[in-house]
């Protein structure tokens, strides 16, 4: 995979997925995560039974639905499932029955301030009916008897989720989490797991990795909570930096969400990222989650999780309706979130502590590492940039404490290291324990 293709490849598998009605259980949620293992052969499947319980929840009924409408008198399909899946409430029971407008107009969802959107509304725990429709046409309707049906099945079935394990030196690891439960919308459901599909691909071309990946695809919300109560004491002994990908296809903006403490691992390789890949990023509070960083960041869980997005969940207006569709994703907006991912971990991969080998300032002259061409010709354009580092290699300091405490990006780093290591006058701390 070429890298600087990839936004590319990530737009067109949003457009392979995006047909497909998804929710919380169900076939499609099996059908997203078939597709998604063609680029993944090792990814494995999962099913937990209707019924179990997972901390405080339980997993609910399978939900799948083949047809759904609204007809008028002159049997002309006004409400449409086969349209736009989100056209249905996401859960609705099945319905087959004529009603009049007034009682009709208490299943329908519209958005008064977005007249032409289809909102995204759901009833997984709550067994109801409804349909959503855009403002404009909800107020075209007229008096009279309409038929409506939902052919859709609430039944003991199971929950899908699939994770994918990739082994490195350590068993140290970096979590990637993202979610597959959201109907046809772009960005806000597509958009986490094609970014984990193609990171994935880029690990594993990857020939040294110091961390293993621990890469999930799970329902939002209840599937996080399902994947931690079988994994979470591994995790928690484990995990060194977690990250969720959601909202990552548009090319508006960039946004932070810290971890519920902050100052991780993970907070400090984002924020590290961010600040000199980034002209300008907007960062959040963590009293403005909405993922499922609530989650992994939770009481007694407490894991090192936060989140990278483009422009952040409910901050877009498109957001949670129709108008999250593949015109607002982008190719362009997919490689700059690759990128900016791909570059966290090489961060984390490099950030070694490391300690110089010498006691005070070493002789840098006598390594060529002082001067640019021989006695008076100046000194190397670098030299101020190894004289720094060398006074931050305590054996405390991080390959990210060092780049912050000298104002340059971690990466451009990696050169300084490697001359320094060639010279035998620096070691990583990990060497020498």
């Amino acid at each position: 995979m070429q890298e600087k293709s990839a936004g590319v490849q990530m737009y067109n598998l949003v457009k392979d997925l995006f047909p497909i009605c998804r929710s919380i259980t169900g076939d499609g949620v099996r059908q997203t995560l078939k597709i998604i293992s063609q680029h993944l052969p090792a990814l494995k499947i999962h099913e937990i039974p209707t019924g179990q319980r997972c901390f405080d929840w339980v997993i609910p009924q399978e939900w799948n639905i083949k047809d759904a409408y609204v007809k008028n008198e002159s049997g002309e399909k006004i409400i449409d499932f086969h349209e736009s899946n989100l056209h249905i409430v996401n859960y609705s029971i099945p319905v087959d029955k004529d009603l009049d407008l007034k009682e009709l107009d208490q299943h329908l969802h519209s958005l008064p301030q977005q007249p032409d959107a289809i909102p995204y509304v759901t009833s997984y725990f709550d067994p109801s009916w409804g349909f959503c429709i855009t403002e404009n046409k909800r107020n075209q309707l007229k008096d009279g008897i309409y038929s409506v049906k939902v052919d859709s099945s609430i039944e003991d079935g199971s929950l899908s989720y699939a994770d994918l394990f990739i082994k490195g030196e350590s068993e140290k690891e970096i979590l990637i989490s993202t979610y597959t439960c959201h109907p046809s919308m772009a960005n806000n459901e597509l958009s986490g797991p094609v970014l984990a599909t193609f990171l994935a691909k880029w690990i594993l071309s990857q020939k040294n990795r110091r961390y293993s990946y621990r890469i999930i695809f799970v329902p939002e919300t209840i599937g996080a909570i399902a994947y931690l109560s079988y994994h979470m004491d591994e995790m928690k002994k484990k995990t060194v930096a977690g990250f969720v990908l959601t909202c990552v296809g548009d090319d508006r903006s960039y946004s932070y969400m810290p971890s519920r403490k902050g100052g991780t691992l993970a907070d400090q390789a984002a924020l590290h990222v961010l600040a000199n890949k980034i002209s300008d990023f907007e960062s959040y509070s963590f009293l403005n989650r909405g993922s499922d960083e609530r989650q992994y960041c939770a009481p007694g869980v407490d894991l090192p999780v936060c989140s990278i997005m483009r422009t952040k969940y409910g901050e877009f207006p498109e957001y949670h309706t129709s108008y999250d569709d593949l015109t607002l994703v982008s190719p362009e907006g997919f490689q700059g979130s690759f990128d900016i991912h791909t570059d966290l971990i090489r961060v984390l991969e490099a950030n070694y502590k490391y300690v110089t080998t010498v006691f005070g300032e070493p002789q840098l002259g006598k390594r060529n590492l002082r001067q640019a061409g021989g006695a008076g010709k100046g000194l190397s354009a670098n030299y101020q940039l190894i004289s720094n580092f060398l006074a931050y290699a305590d054996g405390d300091s991080s390959l990210i404490d060092i780049a912050d405490a000298l104002g340059v990006y971690a990466l451009d780093l990696l050169p300084v290291i490697d001359q320094l290591k060639a010279q035998n006058l620096i070691k990583l701390v990990d060497e020498l324990e």
